[in-house]
């Protein structure tokens, strides 16, 4: 059906990807929740007390669940040939990820991101603010943050709701987030550095964004980065995933290093 998917969010131990401690996954049936299944995941990896403090799963609660070999079979079953809502890539690569650190088989499904429809669906959130706790506050969806259940579900809803909104179906999605967000923001239109990637490239679902004189111009090396699958920003924000900075004056920097600051 057009309007059937499943949502899925995963918590992790650490920065790597592949470190999933959590997994959950909502069906959704003609864009109602139907069904759901979550579990804590033995990651065989550190935990690192940031991502602690962000989801409150510890080695411990973890140290008898099974481990991503273990529950594989029964994720396949749920997302193979189906199409996968997250919100952002975040979750898509770490699905990716863990089956390459166990040697497994990527699991063949059709991969759509939630935020990037709703950036689609609602112009206001075409820049910013498209992050999921402010998208379901304004969709009026009540859940618990970095809880992956919950997580996953809210994804759902916010696609739910973006369908009612714009008309288009989850299947016509699919192709529709993959477009430009309007002509100004396009892989090669307007006259600032936006950019929307080139989804099927080496580097699709990153956030890249440019900073500092670059040996070409700006908007060159947005083109060139779109190429490759990065969307391209003009300012940092918790999304940006790779920051590039060119030359910098020091003193602008008043004497710290270039980076990402606290998000």
């Amino acid at each position: 059906m057009p309007n059937d998917f499943v949502a899925i969010d995963v918590e992790t131990a650490n920065a790597d990807v592949s470190s999933i401690c959590q997994m959950g996954i909502v069906g959704f049936v003609e864009g109602q929740e139907a069904d759901s299944w979550q579990t804590l995941l033995n990651p065989e990896d550190f935990f690192d007390p940031v991502n602690v403090g962000i989801h409150q799963i510890r080695e411990a609660d973890v140290r008898n669940a099974p481990r991503f070999p273990d529950v594989a079979p029964a994720v396949e079953r749920m997302l193979a040939d189906r199409t996968v809502v997250s919100h952002m890539p975040f979750d898509r690569l770490a699905l990716e990820g863990v089956a390459r650190k166990y040697g497994l088989s990527p699991i063949r499904c059709t991969w759509l991101d939630s935020a990037r429809v709703a950036r689609r669906a609602w112009p206001q959130f075409a820049a910013s603010g498209y992050g999921l706790a402010n998208l379901a506050e304004f969709c009026g969806i009540a859940f618990r943050h970095h809880d992956a259940s919950e997580d996953a579900r809210a994804a759902g809803h916010i696609l739910a709701r973006a369908v009612t909104h714009s008309g288009v179906s989850v299947a016509e999605w699919i192709a529709r987030s993959q477009e430009p967000i309007s002509p100004g923001c396009g892989r090669s239109g307007g006259t600032g550095s936006p950019r929307t990637g080139n989804p099927s490239g080496p580097l699709a679902g990153e956030v890249i964004v440019f900073t500092g004189a670059l040996v070409m111009p700006r908007r060159e090396a947005a083109d060139l980065a779109a190429r490759v699958g990065c969307d391209v920003a003009d300012s940092v924000t918790k999304q940006t995933s790779l920051l590039v900075v060119g030359d910098q004056d020091i003193r602008v920097l008043a004497g710290h290093d270039a980076g990402f600051g606290p998000t």
